[in-house]
Protein backbone atom coordinates (compact mmCIF):
# COMPACT_ATOMS: atom_id res chain seq x y z
CA UNK A 1 0.00 0.00 0.00
CA UNK A 2 1.23 3.12 -0.88
CA UNK A 3 1.55 6.49 1.20
CA UNK A 4 -0.75 8.09 -0.83
CA UNK A 5 -3.56 5.02 -0.34
CA UNK A 6 -2.96 5.69 3.68
CA UNK A 7 -5.18 8.15 5.88
CA UNK A 8 -4.32 9.58 8.98
CA UNK A 9 -6.83 11.19 11.60
CA UNK A 10 -6.65 12.18 15.40
CA UNK A 11 -8.71 9.76 17.46
CA UNK A 12 -11.33 10.83 19.36
CA UNK A 13 -13.03 9.64 22.54
CA UNK A 14 -16.24 7.81 20.32
CA UNK A 15 -12.50 5.69 19.09
CA UNK A 16 -11.87 4.18 22.26
CA UNK A 17 -13.21 0.67 21.95
CA UNK A 18 -11.61 0.79 18.24
CA UNK A 19 -8.15 1.23 20.27
CA UNK A 20 -8.35 -1.23 21.89
CA UNK A 21 -9.27 -3.73 19.63
CA UNK A 22 -6.34 -2.77 17.29
CA UNK A 23 -3.57 -2.59 20.41
CA UNK A 24 -5.34 -5.62 21.60
CA UNK A 25 -4.72 -7.82 18.40
CA UNK A 26 -1.40 -6.14 17.44
CA UNK A 27 0.07 -7.44 20.66
CA UNK A 28 -1.60 -10.53 20.97
CA UNK A 29 1.53 -12.53 19.82
CA UNK A 30 3.67 -11.22 22.41
CA UNK A 31 1.19 -12.68 25.26
CA UNK A 32 2.86 -16.57 25.02
CA UNK A 33 6.00 -14.87 24.85
CA UNK A 34 6.29 -13.18 27.41
CA UNK A 35 3.42 -14.72 29.91
CA UNK A 36 1.07 -12.02 30.19
CA UNK A 37 -0.71 -9.20 28.72
CA UNK A 38 1.75 -6.52 27.27
CA UNK A 39 0.38 -3.17 29.12
CA UNK A 40 -0.67 -1.44 25.92
CA UNK A 41 -3.33 -4.00 25.90
CA UNK A 42 -4.36 -3.29 29.25
CA UNK A 43 -4.65 0.55 29.03
CA UNK A 44 -8.02 2.51 29.74
CA UNK A 45 -7.93 4.34 26.07
CA UNK A 46 -10.67 6.70 27.19
CA UNK A 47 -8.00 7.88 29.87
CA UNK A 48 -5.50 7.59 27.45
CA UNK A 49 -7.43 9.92 25.02
CA UNK A 50 -7.24 12.88 27.81
CA UNK A 51 -3.63 12.96 28.47
CA UNK A 52 -1.86 11.65 25.05
CA UNK A 53 -2.55 12.60 21.09
CA UNK A 54 -3.74 9.12 19.15
CA UNK A 55 -3.26 9.06 15.13
CA UNK A 56 -5.25 6.06 13.47
CA UNK A 57 -3.94 5.46 10.24
CA UNK A 58 -6.78 3.83 7.63
CA UNK A 59 -6.31 1.72 4.33
CA UNK A 60 -9.03 0.55 2.60
CA UNK A 61 -11.21 2.64 4.68
CA UNK A 62 -10.81 1.02 7.83
CA UNK A 63 -8.78 1.86 10.95
CA UNK A 64 -5.64 -0.04 10.46
CA UNK A 65 -3.01 1.14 13.36
CA UNK A 66 -2.26 3.88 15.74
CA UNK A 67 0.38 5.90 17.15
CA UNK A 68 -0.03 7.09 20.35
CA UNK A 69 2.46 10.28 21.57
CA UNK A 70 2.75 12.83 24.29
CA UNK A 71 4.99 15.85 24.30
CA UNK A 72 7.49 15.93 26.70
CA UNK A 73 9.74 18.81 27.89
CA UNK A 74 12.62 17.80 25.56
CA UNK A 75 11.41 15.11 23.36
CA UNK A 76 8.30 13.00 22.04
CA UNK A 77 7.57 10.43 23.67
CA UNK A 78 5.55 7.03 21.82
CA UNK A 79 3.67 5.57 24.35
CA UNK A 80 2.21 3.03 21.76
CA UNK A 81 2.34 2.20 18.05
CA UNK A 82 0.08 -0.46 16.87
CA UNK A 83 -0.75 -2.01 13.56
CA UNK A 84 -3.72 -5.21 12.67
CA UNK A 85 -1.56 -8.09 11.92
CA UNK A 86 -3.32 -8.46 8.43
CA UNK A 87 -2.02 -4.90 7.79
CA UNK A 88 1.61 -5.53 9.20
CA UNK A 89 4.89 -5.84 7.29
CA UNK A 90 3.67 -3.07 4.86
CA UNK A 91 5.12 -0.52 5.73
CA UNK A 92 2.55 1.28 8.22
CA UNK A 93 4.70 1.17 10.98
CA UNK A 94 6.80 3.00 9.06
CA UNK A 95 4.61 5.84 8.31
CA UNK A 96 3.33 6.22 11.59
CA UNK A 97 6.76 7.05 13.14
CA UNK A 98 7.45 9.26 10.07
CA UNK A 99 4.46 10.99 11.32
CA UNK A 100 5.72 10.80 14.93
CA UNK A 101 9.01 12.96 14.09
CA UNK A 102 6.68 15.24 12.00
CA UNK A 103 4.56 16.04 15.16
CA UNK A 104 7.95 16.39 16.92
CA UNK A 105 9.40 19.01 14.23
CA UNK A 106 6.46 21.11 14.49
CA UNK A 107 6.49 20.94 18.41
CA UNK A 108 10.17 21.97 18.16
CA UNK A 109 11.30 18.99 19.81
CA UNK A 110 14.81 17.38 18.71
CA UNK A 111 13.83 13.42 19.59
CA UNK A 112 11.92 10.50 19.81
CA UNK A 113 11.73 8.37 23.02
CA UNK A 114 9.80 5.12 23.47
CA UNK A 115 10.38 1.44 25.36
CA UNK A 116 9.67 -1.93 24.80
CA UNK A 117 10.30 -5.39 26.17
CA UNK A 118 13.38 -6.92 25.64
CA UNK A 119 11.41 -9.70 24.60
CA UNK A 120 10.07 -8.20 21.47
CA UNK A 121 12.73 -8.82 19.30
CA UNK A 122 11.24 -8.09 16.06
CA UNK A 123 10.08 -4.57 17.50
CA UNK A 124 13.66 -3.65 18.67
CA UNK A 125 14.80 -4.54 15.16
CA UNK A 126 12.37 -2.64 13.68
CA UNK A 127 12.87 0.45 15.67
CA UNK A 128 16.99 -0.07 14.99
CA UNK A 129 16.47 -0.14 11.36
CA UNK A 130 14.47 3.30 11.43
CA UNK A 131 17.28 4.44 13.24
CA UNK A 132 16.50 4.42 17.03
CA UNK A 133 19.28 3.43 19.14
CA UNK A 134 18.81 1.84 22.66
CA UNK A 135 19.84 4.22 25.66
CA UNK A 136 19.11 2.07 28.70
CA UNK A 137 17.33 -1.24 29.93
CA UNK A 138 16.16 -1.94 33.46
CA UNK A 139 14.26 -5.24 35.14
CA UNK A 140 10.66 -4.87 34.87
CA UNK A 141 8.29 -7.53 35.72
CA UNK A 142 10.37 -10.49 35.06
CA UNK A 143 11.50 -9.20 31.97
CA UNK A 144 13.50 -6.24 31.29
CA UNK A 145 12.41 -3.19 29.68
CA UNK A 146 14.26 -1.55 26.72
CA UNK A 147 14.72 2.45 26.35
CA UNK A 148 15.05 3.32 22.73
CA UNK A 149 15.53 7.03 21.11
CA UNK A 150 16.25 8.63 18.02
CA UNK A 151 17.50 12.16 16.95
CA UNK A 152 17.32 13.16 13.67
CA UNK A 153 21.46 13.00 11.77
CA UNK A 154 23.27 16.12 11.88
CA UNK A 155 23.36 17.94 9.22
CA UNK A 156 26.87 17.49 7.47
Amino acid sequence: MTPSELSLRQAAPADAALLRAITRAAYARWVPVIGREPLPMQADYRQALIHHRIDLIEGEGEAVGLIETRIEPDHLWIENLAVLPAWQGQGLGRHLLDHAQELARQAGLPRLQLLTNAAFEDNIAFYRRRGFTVTRTEPFLNGLTVYMEWEPAPCA
